[in-house]
């Protein structure tokens, strides 16, 4: 059974690793008539690119796929790959002069080890919009999560590896699902026992003091998705849930962190009250982030 992002009817995803320098990129992409989208961007050290359009006021409704990428703001090369490959199939934002694919992007830091000039760019992000699959998503320490570190914020040396989870559930007749690429700066705990799950031991359900990492290298990646019928302003609110999720089983997040949660809906499904898919997207979310670091390593 699949319960991953690719349950949401029309959804595909698509991963590009390279295992030996741990960097990569994965991609999201939408049915061919797009997704109506928003964004919710917290903390000061954001890397993302295409977002401003997702504002509710913004005269774009649809998009055609998110690029998650490693490499800090160079890997956000990666979504002119995933334009290339869209562009070369006619899908976009119909203009005079062609479409033009609609690609926002987000980026995580995982220069922790490794060469530092090794980041996803164009040839990654076709590659990886050429191999997205609505089978389930692949998971752990892959595409964009490949280096991917948990409670950094005590140094990467007592860190653990991080990576990239996803997770699913119904509401109502619809799906709602999550992908969470996973790179923070706290520990990740459960959020039913406050238990530690990953990061740094000593430091299990404590806020963290005397933060040792740099404050722009903590970053944790959501992409929300459903076939409920929402408008671009709910999807906005949706997004806010989505960050909502991440204090479940995160802690701390901080103002440093450049968490960027995007919620996307396919609109195939009926509508559903907004309060019932906000609380649903804060638990998948959570699950999403568990599951990005408790599979094999």
């Amino acid at each position: 059974m699949n319960c991953t992002l690719t349950a949401v009817e029309g959804i595909k995803v698509g991963h590009w690793t390279d295992p030996e320098q741990a960097t990569g990129c994965t991609v999201v992409m939408c049915p061919p008539e797009g997704c109506v989208a928003s964004v919710v961007i917290s903390g000061g050290g954001p890397s993302v690119r295409e977002t401003a359009l997702l504002a509710p006021e913004k005269s774009v409704q649809r998009i055609n796929a998110v690029a998650l990428c490693g490499g800090s703001a160079f890997g956000l090369e990666a979504s002119g790959g995933v334009m290339r490959w869209l562009e070369e199939r006619q899908m976009g934002f119909e203009t005079m002069y062609g479409p033009i694919p609609i690609v926002p992007a987000a980026a995580i830091f995982d220069r922790w080890t490794g060469d530092p000039r090794a980041r996803p760019g164009i040839e990654e992000g076709y590659f990886a919009a050429s191999k997205a699959t609505d089978s389930p998503v692949e998971m752990g320490r892959i595409g964009a999560g490949a280096g991917a570190r948990v409670g950094t914020s005590r140094g990467v040396d007592k860190s653990s590896h991080g990576g990239l989870g996803s997770a699913c559930t119904c509401v109502h007749g619809v799906t709602v699902a999550a992908l969470a690429v996973v790179n923070p700066g706290g520990n990740i705990i459960d959020p039913e026992t406050s238990q530690f799950i990953a990061g740094v031991p000593d430091e299990a359900g404590a806020l963290v003091s005397g933060l040792q990492g740099s404050p722009v290298t903590n970053t944790t990646l959501v992409v929300v998705v459903t076939d409920a019928s929402i408008s671009k302003a709910e999807a906005r609110l949706l997004a806010g849930s989505a960050q909502s999720g991440l204090a479940r089983v995160i802690t701390p997040v901080t103002l440093f962190d450049g968490d960027t949660c995007f919620a996307l809906s396919t609109g195939s499904g009926p509508q559903v009250p907004l309060i019932d898919l906000s609380v649903a997207i804060q638990t998948i979310v959570g699950e999403a982030i568990v599951a990005s670091v408790q599979l094999p390593q």
